[in-house]
């Protein structure tokens, strides 16, 4: 509830700004069904394959959701790979082949490395607590737009959005609320809000941007760019609608 009026403008506005600053190349293509519909005949029927491929995707996605809690995703992924391989539904050369899933899993894992080295030496938890130590001294309302704008281009070092909560959220938290007149509860709703809009920032922002950059479409250039062009009025909604709905609706 105390995210709907920001969702709401957001979801409205995205598809007309990305159409704006990114038109498609193609924008009608009334035969692409037609396409589509010869393209099905020609595969013909369903194969056995097909449907094994089915049923380990269902099965991956069921262990991921519902089985966190006793094996670890990695293992759900190798263990369903492995049956890929053994019932010929994926030959060894076909994943050799796939450069871009290589790429993103070094690429990626390099990134979420590093952000835990940043964490693990204390660097990530000193500047927060600096930043926000800083921010308690100037009046109320500055103060909560300078720590929520600050929590969100923070990211921008994060190679996840969960090692961000993990490392910084605490710190921003423990230090803000603790000055007088600060509401806390609505304090809190805004930071938690705000990390599921700074995935967009950058091609590492969170575990599926590496995978959308790596498919290639969008130049490295333009990603980055488009990320901080999105990313403003993202956060402008944030502080212009988010901080006084959600202090009114804490209350």
């Amino acid at each position: 509830m105390g995210f709907l009026p920001i969702g709401i403008l957001l979801f409205a506005a995205t598809p007309l700004v990305s159409y704006f600053l990114y038109a498609p190349e193609v924008k009608r293509a009334e035969e692409v069904a037609k396409w589509a519909g010869g393209e099905l005949a020609i595969m013909g029927r369903v194969t056995r394959k097909e449907l094994t491929m089915a049923v380990l995707a269902v099965a991956a996605l069921v262990g991921w959701i519902g089985g966190s809690r006793w094996i670890s995703p990695v293992t759900v992924a190798l263990a369903v790979i492995s049956v890929m391989l053994l019932s010929r539904v994926v030959k060894w050369n076909d994943i050799l082949a796939n450069r871009q899933a290589w790429s993103v899993l070094v690429w990626f894992a390099t990134l979420v490395a590093m952000a835990e080295g940043l964490s693990n030496v204390g660097f990530l938890s000193w500047f927060g607590a600096r930043a926000a130590t800083h921010m308690t001294r100037i009046p109320l309302i500055p103060m909560l737009v300078a720590a929520v704008a600050a929590f969100f281009v923070i990211h921008y070092l994060f190679a996840s959005i969960t090692a961000q909560t993990n490392a910084l959220l605490p710190v921003f938290l423990l230090a803000v609320p603790s000055v007088n007149d600060v509401p806390a509860k609505a304090f809190t709703l805004v930071l938690v809000y705000s990390l599921d809009l700074m995935g967009i920032l950058t091609p590492y922002a969170s575990e599926p941007a590496p995978i959308w950059y790596s498919s290639g479409y969008i130049p490295t250039k333009k990603f980055w760019r488009l990320g901080a062009i999105m990313g403003a009025p993202y956060l402008f909604m944030l502080l212009a609608v988010g901080i006084p709905f959600t202090i009114a609706f804490a209350h």
